[in-house]
């Protein structure tokens, strides 16, 4: 293994609210009120859907996508959902800086170095260069077809990234440690806030599956992991030597990205989903 090299969930493809769109010249985030689902490659500047988007777009109703079927690639809730204190360099996108609000791992001239972490307010180059709550959620998307590789979620909101990680708690808990079998659902949510000035903002939800209840949730999942030939055991301790064989997960190709649009220059309140949940067209219009 590749000392330095972070070693991550596989990734096949994107989940999205929003994108990317080109504003006088220069490219900003746009949300959106519907999950998109993209592979990993882009065309003009855009990512390309992923087929399973349009199958799943056409069983909803109402020509939008909020609701996603999927399952969890293991148990531990800290392991599908990685949510950090991150700061990037917004010209390179090479990550500078990691915290979790006590400790944090920081690039400087002279290596990299643990420091303390105060969190984003309480920090002087946080508050300075821009540093927020950033998470990655990674599922499986039902009727994919590679059985190890996952899509991810990321979001710089903290709604999105409180309740996510309340969910794969208590859904792991109930489960008593099977939540990698429950059937679940990503959901799409809206609620008002003060800082929205009462307009709805939306975030994202993990709940079991629309039309199976509690009970019904808990006996597949026993019932699977009874079945199941593989060692959860195993592949959750070979992710997290993976994980923590890296400084940073990102790389920096893929620091691009993600500055772009979760870390932009300009706008630094409309990145997150947080945000009045408007229509792509009065998005368009008020932008």
């Amino acid at each position: 293994m590749i000392k330095g090299l972070a070693i991550t969930p596989p990734v096949i493809g994107r989940i999205a609210i929003g994108k990317v769109v080109e504003k006088n010249g220069k490219r900003l985030p746009e949300k959106d009120d519907a999950f998109t689902i993209t592979t990993q490659v882009q065309h003009k500047g855009e990512w390309i859907l992923h087929p399973l988007h349009n199958t799943l777009l056409a069983q909803q109703e109402g020509g939008k996508l909020r609701s996603i079927p999927v399952n969890l690639l293991f148990n531990d809730p800290d392991l599908n959902l990685r949510a950090e204190y991150s700061l990037f360099d917004r010209k390179t996108g090479r990550p500078l800086c990691v915290g979790n609000g006590e400790v944090a791992r920081r690039s400087t001239q002279e290596g990299y170095k643990t420091i303390t972490c105060p969190g984003p307010q309480n920090c002087a180059l946080g508050a300075e260069l821009g540093c927020k709550p950033y998470g990655r959620l990674n599922v499986q998307i039902e009727g994919q077809e590679d059985d190890l590789g996952s899509f991810m979620f990321r979001t710089t909101g903290y709604n999105s990234i409180r309740t996510l990680a309340a969910r794969l708690q208590y859904l792991n808990a109930v489960s008593g440690g099977r939540a990698r079998y429950l059937p679940l659902s990503l959901k799409l949510r809206a609620k008002s806030t003060t800082q929205s000035h009462r307009a709805p903002v939306y975030y994202v939800d993990i709940t079991t599956r629309d039309g199976i209840n509690s009970q019904q949730a808990l006996k597949q999942a026993r019932e699977q992991a009874d079945q199941s030939m593989e060692s959860m055991d195993a592949l959750e301790t070979a992710a997290k030597l993976g994980l923590s064989n890296g400084a940073f997960e990102e790389t920096e190709d893929e620091g691009i990205d993600v500055v772009e649009e979760f870390f932009p220059v300009q706008q630094e309140d409309q990145q997150a989903e947080d945000v009045p949940a408007l229509t792509a067209m009065e998005t368009r219009r008020v932008g």
